[in-house]
């Protein structure tokens, strides 16, 4: 963690580190009592705790998770509502010390605490979370049929296992809400024992989405989707929702969970329904920027995988314009899958996208399997990194092109839309990776 330390001394410091803020944190929720809502997930986690903060901050003292605090060390500091320390070893002791303040000193504190909780390695939920968060009410997103993420794991399997881990430690009289339209996410309403609530557009869902359409803004020949239109359909009622400058129809679902849970908590339903089109996307996740030379960017760089790309991919082929680019870059941590995912990838934006750019090493595997499907090969490139791809690119876009711009946080690619976007002086705001710590990577 501290730069100026060898890697051992830093092992052995973030250990300690953790064990104290956690400890804190233990100490923190059983002062003050918050109820806690944790979401986990494949996909999904960051956009619908977002959703579920914009709903229920209009009712209730909420906190959220800031930004993808979602490991063993942001975890804590969520409930504390202290910063990342990264390598400052003098923040890391403030931190210690404003925490040890929260629990001697009596001091205002959120009702509710809005967590995302994120794997990266097998027991970061098992042993590290479940033994002590205790939530009142756990969401949980999606799984996926294809790896993600999996490196570390060896199988889908043991990835659902470790996340569903979460289920079975809500508290008894909790709340398990479970997207529906995934049969390995609802099948747990079986297992946890729990009372339970679903989202989504199967017919059997408690709060059924129905009729899911596009809004779209026209400029010249090219059409974009620029919002979500959709019915909610609750208790034998129906009521319209209208998602604004949302781009992506898997945002129903995490204008759902925000829904389910206001209501769930006893404030009121058509209030909750209307707050949530104040829901605005974060940065680098289907964001609709204004380009250079009149172009469109849907940047999605926030971080990829075969999922997430099938969605990205999914809204590029509603766009109604004379060119479409699809940037791709690499989609890291799958492991053995990696070369099959990727040239899955390339078979699906072949019927997609005029141009394919790809950027990393695993790319070039979506190259390959594009090709492979009859896609023209002069009309692709591929690049080692973001910087190459954006020094040709910015040459490269003309007037109605939309752009794609896809790939894993590794990649970088908030590189190649920082060239391209045309209102620079707000990259701070609409870009990913804009705080100083990434930027000095």
């Amino acid at each position: 963690m501290f730069r100026q330390i060898d890697k051992n001394m830093k092992k052995i410091l973030k250990k300690i580190i953790v064990y104290i803020i956690t400890l804190e944190a233990k100490l923190v929720i059983k002062r003050y009592k918050p109820k806690i809502i944790a979401i986990t997930g494949s996909v999904g986690k960051t956009s619908t705790k977002d959703a579920v903060f914009t709903v229920l901050s209009k009712f209730k003292f909420v906190r959220k998770s800031e930004k993808s605090f979602n490991s063993e060390i942001g975890l804590p500091l969520t409930i504390l509502g202290l910063p990342n320390g990264w390598d400052d070893v003098f923040t890391w002791i403030e931190n210690i010390f404003r925490g040890l303040l929260i629990i001697i000193l009596k001091r205002p504190y959120p009702e509710y605490l809005v967590l995302e909780v994120g794997v990266g390695k097998p027991g970061d939920i098992k042993k590290n979370v479940a033994p002590w968060l205790s939530p009142d009410i756990v969401i949980i997103t999606r799984f996926p049929d294809k790896p993600v993420h999996v490196e570390f794991f060896g199988s889908v399997e043991k990835v659902i296992e470790e996340k569903s881990a979460l289920a079975y430690c809500l508290k008894k009289d909790g709340l398990l809400i479970l997207n529906h339209d995934d049969e390995k996410v609802y099948s747990l309403h079986e297992k946890a024992n729990r009372r339970t609530v679903s989202f989504g557009e199967n017919e059997k869902a408690t709060y059924r989405a129905t009729y899911p359409i596009y809004t779209y803004k026209n400029v010249g020949n090219t059409s974009i989707p620029n919002g979500i239109n959709f019915k909610l359909e609750y208790n034998g009622n129906t009521f319209p929702v209208y998602m604004p400058e949302v781009l992506g129809m898997h945002y129903i679902g995490q204008a759902l969970s925000a829904i389910i849970c206001a209501n769930e908590l006893g404030c009121d339903l058509l209030k909750s329904i209307s707050f949530i089109g104040e829901y605005r996307t974060p940065p680098g996740r289907l964001s609709l920027i204004d380009g250079i030379n009149d172009s469109y960017i849907i940047d999605d760089t926030y971080n990829s995988s075969p999922v997430a790309v099938g969605v990205a991919l999914g809204l590029l082929k509603e766009v109604k314009t004379k060119r479409k680019i699809a940037i791709l870059g690499d989609m890291l941590e799958l492991g053995k899958w990696t070369e099959e995912e990727h040239r899955e990838v390339g078979y699906k934006v072949k019927d997609i996208a005029d141009i394919i750019i790809t950027v990393g090493i695993r790319s070039k595997f979506i190259k390959d399997g594009a090709i492979e499907k009859g896609f023209k090969e002069n009309s692709i490139y591929s690049f080692d990194d973001a910087l190459s791809c954006a020094s040709f690119v910015k040459d490269f876009v003309k007037s109605g092109d939309v752009i794609l711009v896809k790939g894993s946080q590794g990649v970088r690619l908030e590189r190649v839309v920082e060239i391209l976007m045309k209102d620079k002086d707000n990259k701070k705001k609409l870009l990913c990776r804009q705080d100083r710590e990434w930027k000095n990577r």
